[in-house]
């Protein structure tokens, strides 16, 4: 077994795409992970609250690893690695189902982001819509919501794409880079969802 493979207490699931394998993170992606992010650090800066002095760590991702399990088990959100399918230890992506709630609503919050050079693509798209197709069937959720910076055109036009419907606007929603930013929500309903 190589330091990517998940080790049995490591699990969660691995979903394949024509381009992409999508899968939680181990601690043996730390690396990658900080590679990823420190490469996109600018790229990403502009769509999320701010990181944690250590978040650019491996020692930051090893314990991230070990949270994002529990997590899963106890049905609270579910972290996903992007990684291309011919290059499986690059790191290329993120896509976070989290705030998983079930009772009356059966739902969570979807973030994502994909490396700036592997944009226009597609496989935002593509990961998203694997994710989704997960929370959906295996984990039979009905609703997946979703927010984007009201700049943000890009990220808008990929949940159209996906089917999210906009649901309304909120201004000064969240504080990204010093400033109050307003965005837009959106969301996806199953409906092919049974109890």
């Amino acid at each position: 077994m190589s330091a990517l493979d998940p080790s049995p207490t490591e699990g969660g699931p691995i979903l394949r795409t024509g381009r992409l394998v999508l899968r939680t993170v181990t601690r043996g992606y730390a690396p990658a992970i900080v590679r990823y992010l420190t490469e996109n650090r600018e790229h990403l800066a502009g769509s999320v609250p701010g990181w944690p002095p250590d978040y650019l760590t491996p020692e930051f991702w090893e314990g991230r690893a070990e949270q994002n399990r529990l997590e899963l088990a106890r049905g609270e959100a579910l972290r996903l690695l992007v990684l291309p399918r011919d290059d499986p230890a690059r790191v290329i992506g993120m896509v976070t189902f989290t705030a998983i709630t079930l009772g009356a609503s059966y739902s969570c919050w979807l973030g994502y982001g994909i490396a700036a050079s592997e944009q226009g693509k597609g496989l935002a798209s593509e990961a998203v819509a694997a994710g989704i197709g997960h929370v959906f069937g295996a984990m039979g959720l009905h609703r997946v919501s979703a927010i984007y910076a009201a700049h943000n055109q890009r990220s808008g036009a990929l949940l159209k794409r996906l089917g999210f419907t906009v649901e309304g606007y909120a201004r000064d929603y969240l504080l990204i880079n010093g400033r109050w930013e307003d965005h837009v929500l959106t969301s996806l309903v199953n409906r092919a969802w049974r109890r």
